[in-house]
C-alpha cells in the first residue's frame, strides 16, 4: 500500500462519508427512519444509542450486510452503491468488530495479509514480501510489534492494533470501531487512544461505537445519538455534557435506577445461601459468606482478586479443594454445573457471547437450554409449552424482538444479556450469581437489568453480584464484600458507604 498520510481537509469541508435519509425495515417493522449521518476526515465520531436504537443496522448498511430501503451513501460527495462487504472495502470502508478475527497461531504479517498474500513467480506464498510490507505498515503506524510476532503471544491491546493495521492494509479511509476497548486493560486502552490520535493526524475518519461514556468524551470529536430508529442529535463533544448525552439516549432524565434503595429483608432468620471456608486453587482462599433471603451482596475487587473464580467455584465449574455450600440451610455437594443447577443455583457468566448464549440459535431455543427436561413431551419438546414460557419471559424482561424465533446473535448486547437472564430465571433458582451483568450494554439496558435484579431479590432470592462498575455495584448492593488475593478483606454495609471514592479506596487496599 502507499503512504498512510491522507490529504488533510478543514473541518468545514465536505465530509468524507455521508449517509442521507437512510430507512430500513424488517417484516413491516421500521428499524431506521430517515437517518442521516456523516463523518469528516481526521475525525473520531461517536455513534451511540440504547438497545434497538438502530446503530448496528446503520453500520450493517454501511458495510453491505443489509441494503437500505431508502436513502443514499456518498463518499467524498459522490454517490456509491454498497451491497456487499466487498463493495464497502472497494470504497475504502472497513469495520473492526468487537470479536477479534485474527488467527492466534499465525504471525502478525500472516494475519494482516491473510487471503491477500504476495506470491512468488512459482505461485508460492511469498512470506518475505508480506513481512516487508507489514514492517513498513507498522513503522508508519508507529506500532511497536514485529511482522514475525505470533499473535497469541501478544497482549490483547496489540491484537486490536493488528486488526486496525489489517484494515489499513486494504487502504481503508473510514474505520468503524465497535467497542474497541471491551477486552483491554486501562494501560492497553491508553495505548490504543494514542494510536487513534495518530490516525486522526494522518486524516483517517473513525466511527467509534462504545457504551463507555468516559471514552467518548476522551477520544471523540462529535457524537450522533440514535433512539428508536431515529437520529436525535449530532453535537460537538466539547459543547455537550454527560447529562445531556444520557438524556438524549434514554429520552428523558435518567431514572432512579442508579440510586440505592435500601432493601427490606429479614436479618434474624436463617440465611438463604451460605459458603464456609471455600478454597479453590490459588485464586480462592478460605472464603466464607452468608446471604439472607432478598439480600443482594456486591463483590468488589481488582482484576485477579478472585471474584470471578469464586462464582465459578460455587457453580461447580472450577473444582473446589475444600469448603461447604448451603442452600436454604441444606448442605449441597457441588462438583459440577449440573449439581449447582439441581441445588437451585444459577450463574450469569461474564462473557455472554462465549459462555451464556448459542448465538446461532433462536431466542426460544436459548431460553429452554437449562430446562429441557421440563418442557419435553415424551421424546420431543412441547412446542406450545415452550412458546408460552418464552413469550412470557420476553415480555417480563422487555426483550426487544419481533418474534421468539429470531437468531440471538442478531440482537443488541443488552437484549442478549436479558436472554441469558431469562434462561436462568426459567430454572426458578434460589441463588443467583451475576458476573459483570451489564458489561458492554447501554445505559438504558443497564437500568432495566438493575430493576430486574432488584425484582428477583424482592421475591426472596439470594443474589451475589460481581461488577467492576462501581455505580452499578452501589445501586444494587445491601452489603459490599471486598476481595483481595482470593480472600475477603473487608465487609461494608451499603448505608455506611458515602461515595464511590470511598469504595474505590477500599478496593485499592487503603
Amino acid at each position: 500500500m502507499g503512504s498512510l498520510q491522507l490529504k488533510k481537509v478543514n473541518a468545514v469541508d465536505q465530509p468524507i462519508l455521508e449517509m442521507k435519509n437512510i430507512s430500513k425495515g424488517f417484516n413491516g417493522i421500521t428499524v431506521l427512519d430517515d437517518v442521516s449521518f456523516s463523518v469528516r476526515q481526521g475525525e473520531v465520531h461517536a455513534l451511540m444509542g440504547g438497545n434497538g436504537a438502530g446503530k448496528s443496522t446503520l453500520m450493517k448498511i454501511l458495510t453491505g450486510v443489509y441494503t437500505a430501503d431508502k436513502g443514499d451513501i456518498l463518499i467524498e460527495g459522490k454517490p456509491i452503491s454498497i451491497k456487499s462487504y466487498e463493495d464497502a472495502r472497494a470504497n475504502k470502508i472497513s469495520m473492526i468488530f468487537q470479536e477479534f478475527s485474527l488467527i492466534p497461531t499465525l504471525t502478525v504479517a500472516q494475519n494482516i495479509y491473510l487471503t491477500r498474500e504476495s506470491k512468488t513467480s512459482l505461485g508460492l506464498l511469498d512470506d518475505k514480501d508480506n513481512a516487508l510490507k507489514t514492517e513498513k505498515l507498522l513503522k508508519e503506524l508507529g506500532v511497536d510489534i514485529k511482522p514475525s510476532d505470533i499473535v497469541q503471544e501478544l497482549g490483547v491491546g496489540y491484537w486490536q492494533m493488528t486488526e486496525i493495521a489489517k484494515a489499513l492494509s486494504q487502504e481503508a479511509k473510514v474505520l468503524i470501531m465497535d467497542e474497541p476497548t471491551s477486552s483491554l486493560t486501562k494501560t492497553e486502552t491508553e495505548i490504543l487512544f494514542s494510536f487513534i490520535n495518530q490516525l486522526k493526524a494522518k486524516g483517517y475518519a473513525i466511527i467509534y461505537i462504545s457504551h463507555r461514556m468516559d471514552e467518548i468524551f476522551q477520544i471523540c470529536d462529535r457524537i450522533t445519538i440514535l433512539r428508536d430508529g431515529r437520529k436525535i442529535t449530532t453535537e460537538v463533544i466539547k459543547e455537550t455534557t454527560l447529562d445531556s448525552v444520557i438524556q438524549h439516549i434514554v429520552g428523558a432524565e435518567l431514572n432512579k435506577a442508579f440510586e440505592w434503595v435500601e432493601s427490606k429483608y429479614r436479618t434474624d432468620g436463617p440465611p438463604a445461601f451460605e459458603i464456609r471456608n471455600v478454597t479453590a486453587g490459588t485464586k480462592v482462599d478460605n472464603v466464607s459468606l452468608q446471604i439472607q433471603p432478598g439480600e443482594i451482596i456486591g463483590l468488589a475487587g481488582l482484576m485477579g482478586s478472585g471474584r470471578t473464580e469464586l462464582l465459578r467455584t460455587i457453580f461447580g465449574i472450577d473444582p473446589m479443594d475444600s469448603g461447604e455450600v448451603y442452600v436454604k440451610g441444606k448442605k449441597q455437594k457441588i462438583r459440577s454445573a449440573r449439581q449447582a443447577i439441581d441445588a437451585g443455583i444459577a450463574l450469569i457468566p461474564e462473557d455472554r457471547r462465549m459462555q451464556g448464549l448459542i448465538l446461532q440459535h433462536s431466542i426460544r431455543d436459548n431460553m429452554i437450554l437449562t430446562i429441557l427436561s421440563k418442557v419435553k413431551k415424551g421424546l420431543l419438546v412441547d412446542n406450545k409449552k415452550t412458546n408460552e414460557m418464552s413469550e412470557r419471559l420476553v415480555k417480563r424482561l422487555n426483550i426487544k424482538t419481533d418474534n421468539i424465533y429470531k437468531q440471538s446473535g442478531l440482537l443488541s448486547g443488552g437484549n442478549q444479556q436479558k436472554i441469558v437472564l431469562a434462561k436462568w430465571l426459567a430454572t426458578e433458582p434460589d441463588v443467583l450469581l451475576l458476573d459483570e451483568p451489564t458489561i458492554g450494554v447501554d445505559i438504558g439496558a443497564k437500568t432495566e437489568i438493575i430493576d430486574i435484579v432488584r425484582e428477583i431479590a424482592a421475591n426472596g432470592k439470594a443474589i451475589l453480584v460481581v461488577s467492576s462498575e462501581l455505580p452499578e455495584l452501589l445501586a444494587l448492593s445491601d452489603r459490599v464484600l471486598v476481595m483481595h488475593e482470593g480472600k475477603i478483606k473487608r465487609e461494608m454495609k451499603r448505608r455506611e458507604i458515602q461515595s464511590e471514592e470511598e469504595l474505590q479506596y477500599a478496593i485499592q487496599g487503603y
